[in-house]
């Protein structure tokens, strides 16, 4: 007789756990998108963006340099769900004036360089995103950094005072 209480415990379990919900798709980059600290366009700025998708918004935060994104996932104000982050390919980008309106990777999965001396699209030393590993230490043997994991960056490349005179215009 015990059993029967104890399977009935078994069968409810299932129905507590939490849904997750699967990722929304990133969304492509137009005309219209302004970034989300700015509110500029951000295809009016070159080098890498990014894009944060939240419960229960209908649409992602716009992010005109990986750097900001980066401060805003870092930022203890933050209390909305993140449900996916985008970050521009800059291995697929076809410059660093364009870096791509659909070339999209999940950070999670990404190698960002850091401490390259580059300039983002707001001007700020940036954090260059690739999906690929050999796109990122390309990039690191021609303008320095180092590659870390989006977990791993550390927090000094995005939150903090900003030295101007240490940053190319960009790169090439």
């Amino acid at each position: 007789m015990r059993a029967a209480p104890i399977l009935a415990l078994l069968l409810l379990l299932p129905a507590c756990r939490e849904e997750v919900a699967e990722a929304p798709p990133p969304v492509a980059m137009t005309d219209a998108a302004l970034s989300h600290f700015c509110q500029m366009n951000i295809a009016e700025h070159g080098g890498p963006k990014g894009q944060i998708h939240l419960e229960g918004m209908p649409g992602p935060l716009f992010f005109a340099q990986v750097r900001d994104l980066v401060a805003y996932l870092k930022s203890p104000e933050r209390d909305a769900r993140v449900t996916a982050v985008y970050v521009s390919d800059m291995g697929r980008a076809a410059s660093w004036a364009l870096p791509g309106e659909n070339n999209w990777t999940d950070a999670n999965a990404a190698f960002f360089v850091v401490d390259a001396g580059v300039a983002g699209g707001m001007g700020a030393p940036e954090i260059v995103p690739f999906a690929a590993r050999d796109g990122a230490e390309a990039f690191v043997a021609q303008y320095g950094g180092e590659i870390h994991s989006l977990d791993d960056i550390p927090d000094h490349a995005a939150i903090g005072p900003v030295d101007l005179d240490s940053v190319l215009e960009h790169p090439s």
